[in-house]
């Protein structure tokens, strides 16, 4: 049975809002913060990332390929959404398969984006256009974090672990690296030893750009600084971490994890502090790089 939102929101907030909900464990966050201000969710999932489970959080909850643009805009009209969240990560070399016109079977929409109204392909404008195609049908696209701001991380450690004096340097070594590659749009994250850059996120995301660090440093004990850009629209695509990314720092023999304080999300926040402090690994949060 589809979940019902209480009767009313919370003041200026909408009754009913639409979802478009990518992988992990943030469109699930989004859905209950939303249920919770009494507020009626309907779901538009991109299939192949989207958790099926998602259906048992949202009041309407149906699946498209990811090249289904129209559709999903027609969808949302039909359904009387004026205000829609974007939620979740996709797998953005999907996008660059050799056989992706078959794969993705994209629509008239996507394909006179893709073709004809990008100006490059890099992730802010390809979402930044998805965003313009939204709000040209009356359907505004609000920051992902307006139902569940709680999750946005604040400044300070998280768990008990402290850095000591080469955590601190390799910090300040890399936040400026995290902060020029951010404004790239090449991506957000970094991985530095003894003010070295060991790798650097591209296409291929955080938790493999740590695995790769981890191949490359055998030794471990390496810092990863993860970043948004300096104008980052938080509508979309805001730096997020939580139990895996721990794990996967775990796993490559990473030492410490720093983050932008206000501009990174932390999915089960306290499941990643059990996992830090058992791990000894430092995960720590500033509003700029610390001095």
């Amino acid at each position: 049975m589809p979940i019902q939102a209480k009767e009313g929101s919370q003041e200026g907030l909408p009754v009913r809002i639409g979802l478009l909900a990518g992988g992990g464990t943030f469109p699930f966050a989004v859905a209950r913060a939303a249920r919770q201000s009494g507020i009626e969710v309907v779901c538009a999932g991109i299939k192949h990332e989207v958790s099926r489970e998602l259906a048992s959080e949202v009041s309407v909850f149906k699946e498209f390929g990811l090249g289904r643009l129209g559709r999903v805009l027609r969808y949302f009209r039909r359904q009387g959404i004026s205000e829609v969240s974007w939620a979740g990560w996709i797998r953005k070399e999907r996008l660059f398969t050799p056989a992706r016109i078959f794969s993705l079977l994209p629509d008239w929409r996507m394909l006179r984006i893709w073709y004809f109204s990008l100006r490059d392909r890099q992730s802010q404008t390809i979402l930044t256009s998805f965003a313009e195609e939204f709000e040209r049908e009356g359907i505004k696209v609000v920051h992902s974090t307006r139902y569940c701001p709680e999750l946005l991380i604040k400044e300070g450690l998280v768990g008990r672990v402290k850095p000591k004096a080469r955590h601190l340097e390799d910090i300040r070594f890399g936040w400026d690296i995290a902060r020029r590659m951010a404004d790239l749009d090449v991506g957000q994250s970094v991985a530095v030893l003894e003010k070295a850059t060991i790798a650097v996120e591209g296409l291929e995301g955080t938790d493999r750009n740590i695995l790769r660090a981890g191949e490359l440093c055998r030794k471990g004990g390496f810092t990863v600084v993860k970043l948004p850009k300096d104008d980052h629209d938080m509508r979309f695509d805001v730096p997020t971490i939580g139990p895996d990314t721990i794990e996967n720092l775990k796993e490559a023999g990473g030492a410490v994890l720093a983050v932008k304080a206000g501009g990174t999300l932390i999915l089960e926040q306290e499941r990643v502090v059990e996992l830090a402090d058992r791990y000894g690994i430092v995960v720590v949060a500033y509003e700029d790089s610390p001095q």
